[in-house]
C-alpha cells in the first residue's frame, strides 16, 4: 500500500496536468467547448478508485501467489522474459474480464462507471470502479502461474499495464497507421466507448487489439458512422458514488418485483441489460434508442457555482495527496477513516453539483466531522508534524465550506424556478450539438 501510494503521488499530478493540457488544446485549438461537472466527476471518480485500492477493500478468493506456490510445472529464468510473459498475461487477463463486464449483467455493475461519460477524453479514462469488492478472476493469470511468474514480477507489471491504457482515451488523436494492427489506439478505444449500434461492445483490449481480431471482437471505427459516447441508460448524475451502484440497484429491485423464481435468479447472468419481462412492463427505465437524438445531462449550473466546485475538487485534491503520502504513519484504523472522510467530500460537492436540494446536509455533515475529527486528534490526523499551519487552514475552510454551500443552495437551487436539473434529469440538448454549462 505505502509504496502504491508513493507512486501515486508521482502519477496523479502528472494525469492531471495531462488532463488540463488536453483541455487548453482543445478549447484554443480546436475550439470545443469544455464540460466543467463532467470533468470534475471524471477525476473525483479517480479518488475514490484510488483510495479504495490503496486500502485494499477487496478480497481475492484465488491468490497468484498461492497459484504459483501450488501449480507451477516450468519456471523461467529471471529475464526480461518474465516481464514479457506477466505483460502479456495481465492484458489477456484484463481482455477476458473486460468482455465479460460487457455481456454479463452482473459483471456490468463494476465497469458502467468507466462508459457513464457523455465525453470521451483523459478524464473520462480515471472513471475506474469502486463497486468490485470480491475479486474473481485471477484464475486467468494461469498462464503466467504456470511459467512460475513471480507474484513481486506481477505487482510491478500491474500498475504499469494500467497507467499505460490512460493516453488513448481523446479524440484528437486520428488513426496511427500500423499500429493499428498492433495495440490499441485512440480509434480503437473510441469505438469502444461509443453506444452506436455498429460500435456496441467492441474492441475489449487494453494493450494489444490482437485479442479481439482473434477472439471476433474487433469493429474498426467507421468514417460514416461519428461515435456518440456513453451508455445507453445514461446515469444522469455528476456523483461517481452513485454510479458505481446504479446498475446494481437496479437488478436488485428486478430481482425482487420479478414475479417468477427463475427470473429472480437468473437476471444476474443474463446478457448486460436484460430485465424480466414483466418488471420491465411496469417499471419501464429509460434508454437511449436514437444515439443521435437524446437529452444529454447538463444541469444549468452558475460560473460561481461551476467555480466553487473546482475549489472544492482542488481541496480535496489536497487531501488525497496526503492520504497517498502518508498511507502507513496514518496506520490502523486511521487510514480507514482518512479514506471515508475523502469519499464523503467527492459525495458531498457532487451532490451540489447535481443541484440537489439537500447538498448543505452532506456537506455540513462532512464539514462536523471534519472538525470533529480534528478536536479529537488535536490536528488534521499527523499534518502538524510536517505542516503545522494545515490544521488551522483545514478548520476554517470547513466553516467557510459550509457557509459558501449554503448560499449556493438557498439562492441559486431552492429559490431558483423549478426546472428539470432540480429532479435529476437533463436539460434538452442533443447529442449532436455542441454545449456549455
Amino acid at each position: 500500500m505505502e509504496i502504491y501510494g508513493k507512486i501515486l503521488i508521482i502519477v496523479t499530478p502528472i494525469f492531471l496536468a495531462l488532463v488540463m493540457l488536453e483541455t487548453a488544446y482543445g478549447w484554443f485549438v480546436k475550439k470545443k467547448a469544455f464540460r466543467n461537472m463532467d470533468a470534475i466527476s471524471s477525476m473525483s471518480s479517480g479518488y475514490t478508485n484510488s483510495v479504495k485500492d490503496i486500502l485494499g477493500l477487496s478480497i481475492t478468493l484465488l491468490t497468484y501467489k498461492w497459484m504459483v506456490d501450488h501449480w507451477t510445472i516450468y519456471r523461467v529464468e529471471s529475464s526480461i522474459w518474465l516481464y514479457v510473459i506477466a505483460f502479456v498475461s495481465l492484458d489477456l487477463t484484463g481482455y477476458l474480464v473486460h468482455r465479460m463486464s460487457h455481456e454479463i449483467n452482473f459483471f456490468w455493475n463494476k465497469h458502467a462507471i468507466h462508459h457513464s461519460s457523455e465525453e470521451f477524453n483523459l478524464a473520462c479514462a480515471l472513471r475506474q470502479s469502486i463497486s468490485s469488492f470480491v475479486s474473481l478472476f485471477t484464475i486467468f493469470l494461469l498462464p503466467a502461474a504456470l511459467l512460475g511468474v513471480p507474484a513481486q514480477v506481477i505487482a510491478v507489471v500491474a500498475p504499469l499495464h494500467l497507467f499505460a491504457q490512460f493516453w488513448y482515451h481523446t479524440t484528437y488523436i486520428g488513426k496511427l497507421g500500423f499500429l493499428e494492427k498492433i495495440i490499441v489506439t485512440p480509434s480503437h478505444h473510441r469505438v469502444h466507448h461509443a453506444l452506436n449500434p455498429e460500435y456496441m461492445d467492441k474492441n475489449h483490449g487494453q494493450i494489444f487489439i490482437i485479442w479481439d481480431k482473434l477472439f471476433g471482437s474487433f469493429q474498426e471505427e467507421l468514417p460514416h458512422v461519428p461515435p456518440v459516447f456513453g451508455i445507453s441508460r445514461p446515469v444522469r448524475t455528476w456523483n461517481p458514488i452513485k454510479i458505481n451502484f446504479q446498475h446494481l440497484w437496479l437488478m436488485l429491485k428486478d430481482a425482487w418485483y420479478a414475479q417468477n423464481w427463475p427470473d429472480k435468479l437468473r437476471i444476474w447472468f443474463m446478457p448486460t441489460g436484460w430485465r424480466p419481462a414483466d418488471v420491465a412492463e411496469r417499471f419501464p427505465v429509460y434508454k437511449i434508442e436514437d444515439p443521435y437524438q437524446y437529452e444529454r445531462y447538463a444541469p444549468k449550473n452558475s460560473p460561481w457555482l461551476i467555480g466553487w466546485s473546482w475549489v472544492q475538487f482542488f481541496f480535496t485534491f489536497f487531501l488525497v495527496l496526503y492520504f497517498y503520502g502518508h498511507i502507513a504513519k496514518l496506520g490502523t484504523p486511521n487510514m480507514f477513516v482518512c479514506g471515508a472522510f475523502i469519499y464523503l467530500c467527492v459525495f458531498s460537492y457532487t451532490e451540489l453539483m447535481d443541484r440537489n436540494p439537500h447538498a448543505f446536509w452532506f456537506e455540513a455533515l462532512k464539514n462536523l466531522v471534519g472538525l470533529g475529527l480534528i478536536y479529537q486528534m488535536g490536528g488534521w490526523f499527523t499534518i502538524n508534524d510536517s505542516l503545522p499551519w494545515a490544521t488551522t487552514f483545514i478548520a476554517v475552510y470547513f466553516v467557510l465550506s459550509t457557509l459558501v454551500t449554503a448560499w449556493f443552495v438557498w439562492f441559486e437551487i431552492r429559490q431558483a424556478k423549478p426546472h428539470p436539473e432540480s429532479t435529476a434529469s437533463a436539460t434538452p440538448i442533443l447529442a449532436s450539438q455542441s454545449l456549455t454549462e
